[in-house]
């Protein structure tokens, strides 16, 4: 659990430019927490931080914003009437949601150097913080470190802690969770459009191959009459059916992956990956098409081997 210190809207100029970004102030564990990586130069460290030192780490944009393409590291800007040295650059990222705004706009300084330069107005302690960043142990500590985090608070500041209110929680965990929750039910939803359309796809090859051994009803009669067993013209009419069923349905998943492959080529939206076909969606597609097959292939094929040689004789030479 590290503190945060932030001053909004606050008046920075370099050599170049003039900016009102946000001031972040925290201790070194901040870049880790919240998935800073550095481009130039380095993060402010614990040395930085126990001796107040006024350094400053540049978000991507903030820095475009304050020099533009030219070196930032170890050049000076003033944040308010304050001189700070920049020690590093962030590394560009893509973020979709934060509690204070995007991190890429920011610029960072030891929250010693940030309290001390600009304290807070009254009524408000000067040693206020603005937010605590927490990180469990792991995702199973994750409900046990809020309420312990609740709990001490409470204490502190005497409420209640199962009063939710009192405390507000940005809680990623709990947004990634919503959010995969979100997108499994929009992969439930269309695996059973996927499903429906398999077996709406199966009565449509069962009623093929019906019309099949009706068509070709002399043929099973004198195949009958030539000593077929039951057994025989059964797996004669089930093969079939797989055939069918296993090359047009191969032919659908190659056109599934390559229109996949062809649509992964296109530039990507931010946190969209593309169109990532799995193994095992290739399998559980596979295995439906089997029970596809088989429920198609078995009605028509009892047809078949129920027919009667002399009746099947008369019906095609009346036909």
């Amino acid at each position: 659990m590290i503190p945060e210190l932030s001053h909004e809207q606050t008046p920075i100029r370099s050599a170049y430019n003039f900016a009102s970004l946000l001031v972040s102030g925290s201790l070194p564990a901040f870049s880790e927490i919240r998935s800073i990586a550095i481009a130039e130069g380095r993060f402010y460290n614990d040395d930085d931080v126990q001796s107040g030192r006024r350094v400053v780490f540049l978000g991507s944009d903030a820095r475009k914003q304050l020099f533009n393409e030219r070196k930032a590291v170890g050049e000076s800007i003033h944040i308010g009437d304050f001189p700070y040295t920049i020690v590093g650059v962030m590394q560009a990222k893509e973020q979709d949601s934060s509690y204070d705004g995007r991190d890429v706009s920011k610029v960072f300084v030891p929250v010693t150097a940030l309290a001390r330069d600009f304290p807070r107005a009254p009524p408000a302690p000067p040693h206020a913080i603005n937010q605590l960043l927490v990180t469990p142990k792991s995702l199973d500590d994750h409900d046990q470190c809020k309420w312990q985090v609740r709990r001490a608070l409470g204490r502190l500041h005497h409420f209640d802690p199962q009063d939710k209110e009192a405390v507000p929680i940005w809680d990623t965990v709990e947004n990634g969770i919503k959010f995969q929750g979100m997108t499994n039910g929009m992969k439930y939803f269309l695996g059973a459009v996927g499903i429906v359309t398999l077996f709406l796809g199966g009565i449509g090859v069962m009623n093929v191959m019906l019309v099949a051994v009706r068509e070709r009803t002399r043929e099973i009669g004198i195949r009958k009459a030539l000593g077929a067993t039951r057994r025989s013209i059964v797996r004669q009419f089930v093969v079939e059916t797989l055939l069918v069923v296993f090359v047009s349905g191969g032919a659908g998943l190659a056109f599934a992956y390559g229109l996949c492959a062809l649509v992964n080529l296109i530039p990507m939206p931010p946190f969209f990956a593309g169109l990532l076909p799995t193994l095992s969606s290739g399998l559980l597609a596979f295995a439906l098409l089997g029970t596809v097959a088989l429920s198609a292939a078995v009605y028509p094929a009892r047809r078949a081997a129920s027919v009667d040689p002399i009746e099947a004789l008369r019906y095609e030479a009346g036909g």
